[in-house]
């Protein structure tokens, strides 16, 4: 397995001595990475403490490490990696928050794991949204332990505070629906950030119902707001780095180049501000694409042209970090120009 994943071959005899035992293809290994992907899944569901959930989470990784090398297409491996993900935020929840405070809340990741889009772990993004008029006096307490037990697994903490332990992040219905109104008719330089962060929200435990309200709440105060949506969408271009293509056609310098901010986020940001102006429910940068491309929002090829490109970075991006850590290095956004 480890020859065929690091070599890439698609096809290896098995012997004893003179004599072959058999053929171990490809098929073969991704049957048992299907298998193992579905024992993590039960080690997951039946996680009795918090040790137990993070020797699952361990996994996770080495998972993706075997599924990338066995060249499984990276839309698969995003799906399979979002699953597994939500699982086990949703069991640390069930580990740490009593059964009245899970029945009267809605737990939410955001960002790319709201999208479905993360695949090596990344800084958390998450957020509790509370039923109005509960009041659970313990919540600071167990929203430590959840963002630490998280970080202990290998989801560094969000740099800007965007968790559970932030007030901000863990509001009643109503605070959120304030918080919204802020963001988008208020002067906070962060409040187009936040309502992007927001927007690709997914729920992964307890009243669905109350994210759903939020939305609905959102597509309201949103409406005809096209001068907001120009500046939202003007953020796509915070990033750009002239003469980029130039750089990648000619003569190769070796200024390292962020595969995040000048590859997918443009794309990603893009679609996500064509969402938000057409009330597209959908979270994933592709699925949106294609909602978008069926209400003549995009050409459907050039939907499927995003798509495309959205895919090929993320998998440069993966392949590169997954080599950084090979090294023994920290995992970045950043590649030199003769590394791609």
């Amino acid at each position: 397995l480890w020859l065929m994943v690091r070599h890439r071959v698609h096809r290896l005899l098995v012997r004893d001595g003179d004599q072959v035992l058999g053929v171990l293809g490809q098929l073969d290994l991704v049957s048992f990475v299907a298998n193992h992907s579905h024992i993590v899944a039960q080690q997951i569901d039946d996680a009795a403490s918090v040790d137990e959930l993070q020797a699952a989470a361990e996994r996770i990784d080495q998972m993706i490490t075997l599924l990338h090398g066995s060249g499984i297409r990276i839309e698969r491996i995003t799906r399979l990696v979002t699953e597994l993900n939500r699982r086990l935020f949703a069991r640390l929840w069930a580990l740490l928050a009593p059964p009245d405070l899970i029945a009267n809340s809605c737990l939410l990741v955001m960002g790319s794991e709201g999208r479905g889009e993360q695949i090596l772990k990344t800084d958390q993004d998450n957020a509790l949204i509370l039923r109005d008029g509960f009041v659970f006096d313990g919540l600071e307490a167990v929203a430590q332990r959840f963002n630490a037990a998280l970080a202990a697994f290998g989801y560094p903490p969000c740099p800007g505070g965007i968790m559970l332990t932030a007030p901000l992040w863990r509001q009643p219905l109503a605070g959120f629906r304030d918080s919204l109104r802020q963001w988008l008719y208020g002067n906070d330089a962060d409040g187009p950030m936040n309502l992007a962060i927001f927007f690709d929200a997914a729920a992964v435990a307890g009243d669905e119902t109350l994210l759903a309200d939020a939305r609905n709440h959102l597509d309201t105060i949103l409406a005809g707001q096209d001068t907001y949506l120009a500046r939202f969408a003007a953020a796509a271009d915070q990033f750009s780095e002239p003469g980029l293509w130039a750089r990648l056609t000619t003569k190769r310098d070796e200024q390292p180049l962020d595969l995040k901010k000048l590859g997918t986020f443009p794309i990603v940001h893009g679609v996500r501000a064509l969402a938000l102006q057409r009330g597209v429910v959908e979270q994933g940068t592709a699925a949106r694409l294609e909602r978008l491309a069926d209400a003549g929002a995009l050409d459907a090829s050039l939907a499927r042209d995003l798509a495309d490109a959205l895919h090929l970075l993320m998998n440069l991006r993966l392949s590169h970090q997954l080599e950084q850590r090979a090294q023994g290095r920290p995992a970045g956004n950043e590649v030199k120009p003769s590394e791609l």
